[in-house]
């Protein structure tokens, strides 16, 4: 794992989605962070030890979903289905399908294997998988503003991670999607879905992959909007956790009672066109119950883990 060491830094920006405003000052003690997010054969080894079955892999009981459709209520997860043709950008059932049978192992349906991808991030993980293996191998998950300190690499205020251009002299510095979303992806980075880990350069942290290739999971509910900032240098916060479980459902959709956690670093799917949260300080709001193949997650250690695991 890689140290970060603790400071004070502005979280949040003003300059895109209004989830991510307003910039202000928190204040995140040291802790230790997994380099890259968890592969396929480090989920692999936790699930061969443990007998562990992720999410994906069970049914859903009718009784958490009333009025969910039949035929939805299968083991399966959430597939990027690409259309070879435009479409409306705001109907994102037009490029995801359910598909039954999809899991980890299984990340594109059947006939698709992992086979060959043990370095690539694991996927369709939900929130309790993650956290499942995290305690698995003695750590936690990030909370929001440890995740986004640390993929800021230094550069703080900074609109990526690696600086304020997102292609500076024409590279691809993160697994991102090249072209118009949905129907085209040039694949310029050389990749069309996921990517080994440690296939572009590490931020100023010695961190691979915090922007792009995965979304990953982190500890804390969603809220619309980040707290003001603090008026005075004693009051920004430390090691600040987000918002309330209740707050984070989904207001427009009343009937659902599944809370959503804070998603951090975009994936290979977010593109100029239609999701530019490819930046430390993007975020998006994701349901506890739900995997997809475009989400993964790191671990980190902090001193307080030692503490509880005595």
């Amino acid at each position: 794992m890689v140290r970060i060491d603790g400071a004070t830094f502005r979280m949040g920006s003003d300059r895109h989605y209004a989830e991510e405003k307003p910039v202000h000052r928190v204040t995140v003690d040291g802790f230790w962070i997994d380099p890259a997010p968890v592969t396929n054969a480090q989920f692999r080894a936790f699930v061969e030890a443990t007998g562990y079955v992720t999410f994906a892999e069970i049914a859903p009981d009718p009784k958490d979903y009333p009025g969910a459709l039949p035929h939805l209520l299968k083991a399966g997860s959430l597939v990027f289905a690409p259309p070879d043709y435009p479409v409306d950008t705001r109907d994102w059932s037009q490029w995801w399908e359910f598909r039954q049978r999809v899991n980890w192992r299984r990340p594109y349906g059947r006939g698709s294997s992992i086979r060959g991808m043990d370095h690539h991030p694991v996927v369709h993980v939900a929130y309790r998988d993650a956290e499942a293996y995290a305690d698995w191998v003695g750590k936690s998950l990030p909370t929001e503003a440890e995740w986004e300190y640390a993929a800021r690499g230094g550069l703080d205020g900074a609109e990526f991670a690696w600086g304020d251009e997102l292609n500076p002299e024409g590279r691809q510095l993160a697994n991102t999607w090249q072209g118009a979303f949905p129907h085209e992806n040039l694949k310029l980075d050389g990749y069309e879905r996921t990517s080994p880990i440690r296939s572009y350069p590490p931020n100023g942290f010695g961190l691979y992959d915090m922007i792009g290739n995965v979304w990953e999971w982190t500890a804390d509910w969603f809220s619309n909007r980040h707290p003001d900032n603090a008026p005075k240098a004693c009051c920004i916060p430390v090691n600040p956790r987000g918002g309330p479980e209740q707050a984070s459902h989904d207001a427009r959709q009343p009937r659902s009672a599944i809370p959503r956690k804070v998603l951090k670093g975009g994936s290979h799917l977010c593109a100029p066109n239609y999701c530019r949260r490819y930046r430390p300080a993007a975020r998006h709001a994701h349901p506890v119950d739900t995997s997809t193949s475009h989400i993964g997650f790191r671990c980190v250690f902090r001193s307080a883990d030692r503490e509880q695991s005595r």
